[in-house]
């Protein structure tokens, strides 16, 4: 069953946060809509918050079951009064010869059995991946020059790899201690590095290159979660018959979900809206 909830904040972000808290949900679980941007007024006067509806899947209540008025009115039995038995003259008592007694077999005592220690089965360790260092000139060498002085100023230790990939594309993984200090919130503080890496890169070449910056494979992570979610939100359509219109994302997210609902039957999607604010409305067809 779906519900909805009205929450505000200073910002969109703090009112999402808001009600993820009062839901107890994560961000992957809910789809928000938008009501009002926060306002912040002139002098204070007139500021207001801004104000979203977020709508999530909520269990449906289980049936009661109702008691047939036949349960309800059934008698009770009437109570049986025992009949006391007659006192019975006493018998003669008749003395039969013993039986002569049979010896006890005294049992050995049982050995208790010890129980057989379980053995564990580890799960294998996986291989830490291996990098071939980039060839002197190569423009995997001036990527991971540009982004360890990148990594200095942020006095950040990861190590960035860079190889080539198919055509022009070119990924680079950052190696060390504490990467979710470079990956953020969501993903932003990746995807500003990327941005950086790709402007510099191919600033003043002729043909244009394409980086791919990525951290304990948060790329994937992000890609298959977000495709989950898609679905889930395009089966709401689906069962609703109605229209549903996602959260704000990047190009890069929008593309995924896009990607994720584009062979599905009687789901079209198309993106909403102005940057950074755009969005992706699934919507039912026939």
């Amino acid at each position: 069953m779906e519900k909805t909830i009205v929450a505000t904040g200073k910002t969109i972000d703090l009112a999402i946060e808001a009600a993820l808290t009062q839901l107890g949900l994560d961000r992957d679980s809910v789809s928000v809509e938008v009501l009002a941007q926060a306002k912040s007024g002139f002098l204070g006067l007139g500021a207001q918050p801004a104000k979203i509806q977020v709508t999530y899947e909520a269990p449906d209540p289980a049936p009661k079951v109702a008691l047939s008025s036949a349960s309800r009115s059934k008698p009770k039995a009437a109570p049986v009064k025992k009949q006391e038995p007659k006192p019975e003259a006493p018998k003669a008592e008749v003395k039969e010869p013993e039986a002569p007694k049979a010896e006890k077999k005294v049992d050995a005592p049982k050995k208790e059995r010890t129980p057989k220690a379980e053995k564990k089965v580890e799960a294998p360790k996986a291989e830490p991946k291996t990098y071939a260092p980039a060839e002197p000139g190569s423009v995997e060498e001036t990527i991971e020059v540009f982004l360890k002085g990148l990594l200095a100023h942020m006095n950040s230790d990861a190590v960035p790899h860079a190889w080539k990939g198919e055509g022009n594309n070119y990924y680079v993984e950052f190696t060390g201690e504490d990467l979710g200090y470079l990956i953020g919130r969501r993903g932003d503080t990746l995807d500003a590095l990327q941005h950086l890496c790709n402007y510099t890169i191919n600033r003043g070449t002729e043909s244009r290159i394409r980086i791919s910056v990525d951290a304990e494979e948060y790329r994937r992570k992000r890609e298959d979660s977000l495709s989950r979610y898609a679905r889930k939100k395009a089966q709401q359509v689906l069962k609703n018959r109605r229209r549903t219109t996602l959260e704000p994302m990047n190009a890069y997210e929008r593309h995924v979900i896009h990607s994720a609902l584009q062979d599905m039957e009687n789901i079209t999607t198309h993106s909403t809206g102005t940057e950074p604010n755009r969005r992706v409305v699934i919507e039912y067809v026939r």
